[in-house]
């Protein structure tokens, strides 16, 4: 739950933000410090809750981004949204 929140805490910087100013965000004096502090909590909750789970999250990503490039090849996927199935 504590990780569902600081994500929250995250997502609100962006809440309001064009799309521009959020690809500035971490680099904007207004707002770099409180993305570069949340994106710390919820870094730092993964990281316990994968430790307390016994997850290794080098291997977790590995296996997640093949599991990825299957789903979505770079010749089909490319400039487009839809979700594996509709590809």
């Amino acid at each position: 739950m504590a990780l569902s929140g600081e994500v929250g805490e995250l997502t609100e910087i962006f809440q309001w933000m064009t799309e521009d100013a959020s690809k500035e965000a971490a680099r904007n004096p207004e707002t770099a410090q409180a993305v570069k502090d949340e994106l710390a909590d919820v870094l730092m909750y993964v990281v316990r809750l994968a430790s307390v789970l016994g997850v290794d999250l080098n291997e977790a990503a590995q296996q997640k981004l093949k599991l990825n490039g299957e789903k979505y090849p770079v010749a089909k996927a490319w400039n487009t949204s839809k979700k594996y199935d509709q590809i």
